[in-house]
């Protein structure tokens, strides 16, 4: 056989997903290594897919290999583990010899992200189309036209600046698109309603923004959070990492099958120095809320896999 090509992705789990579908495409051994964290995180959607279409698939506790050819046709994939599947597909399908069908058969979560994927590939001059709420079209035999493109502001990073706003902050964010369709640009009506009561609030389409909308309700007057099953398999199990870490503020919370409770609680410096479980968003997230009472948080470097330079800004 052809010695596998060999690729890190380190803890990028956005990497891995991408770039399998796009090895699946070369009909020759790919094998993508990552941290331990990284290959316990769900992997069953290409697993599963690879098993349909005759592709290889073997993973072990530091690798995954794949081998085979995708070459287009019906893909059923679910909608509720994370988005970067479907994404991972529209990238590579496009490449594929025949048109393809993905049919997504559960309620799907983050679908603002399957439309900012639809919407880079386009500008590249690729046809992927939803043709109901469930189905995506893709024509096969494409090929990616140079172009050139401005990639908008970050929402999802910019919700950790614009925190600090809420503890006495004077943070102004530019470089924000408006009328972008980012999901995560939700986060300053979420932030206006932690601020006036106890909101119920839903972030299963928008699920990174969950730590800092804890830390957020914990320095306010709490908060009841559903849809947060997912945060379990995110670089940490990010709703417990909030919890322990919150405590050490004397804050309460309780963490459901589904659902998160920060409960209104007198908010104090913490007793202990902080974790940041490995995890970019705990450690921004809990830094918002040190800045009222000062702090140590031990891995704070996390910050590097999104913004490295958080604490320069």
């Amino acid at each position: 056989a052809t010695p596998s090509k060999v690729m890190k992705a380190f803890e990028s789990g956005s990497t891995l997903r991408f770039m399998l579908p796009i090895a699946m495409l070369m009909g020759t051994p790919a094998t993508f290594t990552g941290a331990e964290r990284l290959l316990q995180r769900p992997m069953s959607v290409y697993e599963t897919l690879c098993l349909e279409k005759g592709v290889k698939y073997q993973s072990d506790l530091n690798s995954i290999t794949v081998c085979g050819k995708l070459t287009g046709g019906e893909y059923n994939v679910v909608g509720n583990v994370s988005s970067q599947f479907i994404s991972g597909l529209i990238f590579a399908l496009p490449l594929a010899e025949k048109d393809s069908v993905i049919n997504i058969t559960t309620p799907i979560e983050s679908r603002s992200y399957i439309d900012l994927t639809l919407s880079a590939v386009k500008l590249f001059g690729i046809q992927a189309d939803w043709t109901n709420e469930y189905t995506i079209k893709i024509k096969g035999g494409q090929k990616y036209k140079p172009t050139s493109a401005v990639v908008e502001g970050d929402y999802s990073g910019s919700a950790f600046l614009e925190a600090l706003n809420l503890f006495g902050g004077e943070v102004v964010v530019d470089g924000l698109n408006p009328d972008s369709i980012q999901g995560d640009k939700i986060y300053r009506k979420h932030f206006a309603c932690l601020s006036s009561g106890i909101p119920t609030i839903h972030i299963g389409d928008c699920p990174d923004l969950g730590p800092i909308l804890f830390a957020v309700s914990a320095g306010k007057n709490g908060g009841v959070f559903s849809g947060t099953k997912r945060l379990k398999i995110k670089e940490s199990d990010r709703a417990e990492a909030m919890a322990t870490e919150l405590k050490k503020f004397g804050v309460s919370v309780t963490v459901l099958e589904d659902s998160v409770v920060v409960y209104p609680s007198t908010f104090n410096a913490p007793t202990e120095v902080l974790s940041g479980h490995n995890d970019h968003r705990i450690v921004m997230s809990l830094a918002v809320l040190l800045t009222t009472c000062g702090g140590e948080i031990e891995g704070a470097e996390a910050i590097k896999k999104s913004y490295p330079a958080f604490f320069d800004n």
